[in-house]
């Protein structure tokens, strides 16, 4: 195929890519832009060019070892509805930006170990970008029919691709200085992509499967008469088992840890609920991935047996093979997609964590506390397209010198391995109070260096040629120092062993310096925050732990440089505003303190906004105890509160029903009287009609102000009770008489056979007030027609225990406890306003309780409530 054809088609895709990135930020708001099917597609960034030729590649000369890649992330991503739920909750509530910014944050804003963080991503993922272009290079050569690379940088069409994809990253990644503000442009062209090259790689299976052999079992049978065939098709028992678990495992931290990942798992998440579509559909799109990989890959080995052709490249010199150069070329496409969007999101991640946790902090942090906004804001935006450019162009020269005689998979390999050395410290840090930034930049430096020992080193050397002893010697001679068998260990392939070894002393040693050496009360305070997230994540600013002497002009001032005095001042009065505080206060307190650290982070990364505040507040050091004991006040006050706003509430509605109340008999008291006065010549009849209604509502306000007394004179101990002996089952009685108009009128049974005649002594009245209110309840919430209230007593120890209960539809589990409350109303009782005052059931309680008896409700079984008062037996 024409060179020139494939370049042109290569720019116009790029262009096509362009467009859609250009729309969706202009549309950012549209839904075809915010929704759980481009979240969870743009997940799929993690299948690139190692995914789209590495697999089958691994497929082709380990068999079903590919599997384990992609068992990790479908073994993980179901408990991600509480994980990364968790963890999404924590960079949005802080505004973290990067990987490197949440580990910083969580260790106590720790500068060093922020930096740290960034080398190991970018050591480990310049040589994953490489790999990337190394894909699309060699794909392009073999599409082309050119068989070398080209010796000019200026010849080289990958070169012009490279910088092609970082004018794209540069351009739609930085046009925010707040990094963690949403890329709905770069996201919604990777999930475009990621239907595009699931869609070509499904197209070259089913071809491959069907056209070019019979179906499955044709490639089976062929497949299975070739050599070592039996042998890659099993795990190789307890050892393979081990090699196969721990690869697993690499995988799983690697969805997780990747910065790409991190990136649009939790920087790029819109809304949380986003992630119960990524349970499923996630797992749904890597196992259509792969669905056809082992059948290709022994297509390959079928058709290319003894000719010398990568294993690598089968997916595309299968269709070239059989002369179909169309399919070939969406076979290129796909996987040009796949590298694209890896490069792209990659980049971004890795320029952010550049720019804030290793450049700005360590090098223009002083200019920017005296420089202008405008002037801060384009030098943060240069300093991420720099870094684009320059990981980009860094990965081009590592693909030329390192990348070009290795296979996709090792070199994706060894940069999981790097990333996993992170995990400990992540995970750790989520989990475990106590884990300490000592702890974590110890054991990062550790793992990294054994990584760099067992697995970096022996890759050099093969890749380079070098001639040494190292591999099979060991350094200095010593056989225990094999890196491929450290310490005597056969059991592992490199890849696993490296990771073993590395993650073994990481940890060893993140926990033994997190449990010898006490981390500083900001690294408690944060620990705090993130273990216990659930606790604290309705705290926000409260859950910050700080003392010391601040101003409110002072952090203005530098929120000012970075933000302008426009988005300061307008986020400065939100927060006065959220918190009811005076606007021309001076001091500041802690929430404004860190408030100011939160708005900063999103554009210098959360070390060098700590840096900042710090240089302007005089900050006092807190004991760790006086950490714990701040927190769980706040914490209990903040519960206190909103207990308080919700008896205010409860209190509010009551006062409106109770005006509403007496409001509506007086008003037509009113108006019956003003008819009375304003015409003598009323009928007697019509005047009789309007006096009796007169009186009635009169009756009714007279019941309302007595209920509210009555409800007063319990509570304060001024009512005297008429203490008597009385049989209850009379009183039960007397109390149904009363109500069997309004069950009549409902066609309601009432049901008292289970009542018991016995004496007690109770004040009758009271009593009865308390029977007669539970049945009319019940009566209310019984249905017409069909309803059932039943009265019944039973003997308890020493109490009389007398039961009303109902087949309604029942109490709600929260009204359960809250129904007696003297300003509670049930919210469904009705669709409308609750009808009465809400009194009766909380004068009931007062009754029951001046008798020395509880009162409580419970839900029965199928349907319908019961409502249980108890009295003390006594005898003469």
């Amino acid at each position: 195929m024409s060179s020139l054809l494939v370049i042109f088609i290569i720019i116009t895709y790029l262009s096509i890519i362009f467009y859609v990135a250009y729309w969706a930020e202009k549309n950012s708001k549209s839904k075809w832009v915010n929704n759980p099917y481009v979240y969870t597609l743009s997940l799929a960034v993690y299948c690139t060019a190692w995914t789209y030729y590495g697999s089958v590649g691994l497929a082709a000369t380990s068999g079903l070892k590919f599997l384990t890649i992609y068992l990790g992330p479908i073994i993980i991503i179901p408990t991600w509805i509480i994980l990364m739920r968790k963890i999404i909750r924590i960079a949005k509530g802080n505004k973290i930006s990067s990987l490197a910014d949440f580990i910083s944050l969580r260790y106590g804003n720790n500068r060093f170990l922020g930096a740290l963080v960034t080398i190991v991503c970018v050591l480990a993922i310049v040589p994953y970008i490489s790999l990337q272009l190394k894909a699309i290079s060699e794909t392009f050569n073999v599409i082309t029919n050119h068989n070398i690379i080209s010796n000019s940088i200026l010849n080289d069409t990958t070169f012009y691709i490279a910088i092609l994809l970082a004018i794209f990253a540069a351009f739609f990644g930085t046009q925010h200085t707040d990094a963690s503000e949403r890329h709905k442009g770069i996201i919604t062209a990777v999930a475009l992509e990621s239907i595009i090259k699931l869609v070509f790689f499904l197209a070259i299976g089913i071809y491959v499967t069907f056209y070019l052999f019979n179906g499955p079992s044709d490639i089976y049978q062929q497949a299975s008469l070739l050599p070592n065939f039996e042998a890659q098709q099993t795990i190789n028992g307890l050892e393979g088992g081990f090699n196969w678990f721990f690869l697993s495992l690499l995988s799983m931290i690697a969805i997780m840890l990747l910065p790409r990942q991190f990136q649009v798992t939790v920087v790029e998440n819109e809304r949380e609920k986003y992630l119960k579509k990524v349970t499923w559909l996630f797992p749904l799109y890597l196992l259509l991935f792969n669905v056809f990989v082992i059948f290709i890959a022994w297509g390959g080995n079928i058709v290319f047996q003894n000719t010398g052709v990568d294993a690598d490249l089968f997916t595309l010199m299968l269709p070239l093979k059989s002369g179909n150069e169309f399919l070939a070329l969406l076979v290129f496409l796909g996987g040009f997609s796949a590298a694209i969007s890896m490069v792209v999101i990659s980049t971004l991640a890795l320029s952010t964590m550049l720019s804030n946790n290793l450049i700005i902090p360590y090098g223009f942090l002083k200019k920017y506390s005296t420089s202008e906004s405008e002037e801060n804001t384009e030098s943060i935006k240069n300093i991420r397209r720099i870094a684009i450019f320059s990981l980009i162009v860094l990965a081009y020269f590592f693909y030329r010198s390192f990348t070009l005689e290795r296979s996709l998979v090792s070199i994706g390999l060894i940069s999981f391995v790097l990333i996993a050395q992170l995990a400990p410290t992540f995970f750790g840090g989520l989990f475990w109070r106590r884990g300490s930034s000592k702890g974590a930049k110890y054991g990062i430096i550790i793992g990294f260096f054994v990584t760099i020992y067992t697995l970096v080193i022996p890759f050099t050397i093969d890749s380079q040629l070098i001639s040494s002893t190292f591999i099979n010697d060991g350094l200095w001679g010593v056989e225990f120092l094999k890196p491929y068998e450290l310490f005597g260990l056969q059991l592992f392939e490199p890849v696993p062993h490296a990771f073993f070894w590395s993650l073994f002393f990481n940890i060893l040693v993140y926990a033994i310096a997190s449990v010898s050496v006490v981390g500083n009360y900001r690294e408690r305070n944060f620990a705090e925050m993130f273990v216990d997230s659930t606790k604290y994540a309705a705290l926000h600013e409260d859950a910050y732990v700080w003392k010391g002497e601040a101003y409110v002009k002072d952090l203005r001032k530098v929120l000012t440089r970075f933000l302008g005095e426009q988005r300061t001042e307008r986020a400065l009065n939100l927060f006065y505003m959220k918190y009811n505080i005076d606007k021309n206060t001076q001091l500041a307190d802690a929430r404004l303190v860190n408030f100011s650290e939160k708005l900063l982070t999103g554009s210098i990364g959360s070390a060098s906004s700590r840096i900042l505040i710090a240089s302007v507040v005089k900050e006092e050091e807190i004991s760790l105890p006086e950490v714990l004991n701040i927190l769980d006040e706040t914490q209990k006050a903040k519960e206190s509160n909103k207990e308080l706003k919700e008896r205010d509430k409860q209190k509010d509605e009551f006062l409106d029903t109770v005006s509403h109340e007496l409001k509506t008999p007086i008003t037509s008291i009113r108006a019956l009287s003003e008819i009375l006065l304003d015409n003598e010549a009323i009928d007697t009849n019509t005047k009789n009609k309007f006096l009796t209604s007169i009186l009635n509502e009169s009756e009714r306000v007279s019941r309302l102000i007595n209920n509210i007394l009555d409800l007063e004179k319990l509570a304060t101990g001024k009512e005297k009770l008429d203490l008597k002996l009385n049989f209850i089952d009379h009183t039960i009685q007397k109390s149904i008489e009363s109500v069997s108009q309004l069950a009549l009128n409902k066609g309601i049974k009432i049901n008292s056979r289970g009542v018991q005649n016995l004496q007690v002594f109770y004040d009758e009245d009271r009593i009865q007030q308390v029977i007669i209110n539970l049945l009319s309840n019940a009566i209310k919430f019984s249905t017409e027609n069909t309803g059932l209230v039943a009265v019944f007593t039973n003997i308890n120890s020493n109490n009389i225990e007398v039961s009303v209960e109902d087949n309604g539809r029942g109490i709600e589990e929260d009204d359960l406890i809250s129904i007696f409350n003297k300003f509670y109303q049930s919210k469904n009782q009705t669709i409308l306003k609750p009808v009465g005052s809400g009194l009766g059931l909380a004068i009931s309680k007062q009754i029951i309780e001046s008798h020395n008896g509880i009162i409580w409700a419970e839900n029965i079984k199928p349907q319908g409530a019961r409502i249980t008062f108890t009295l003390p037996l006594k005898t003469n």
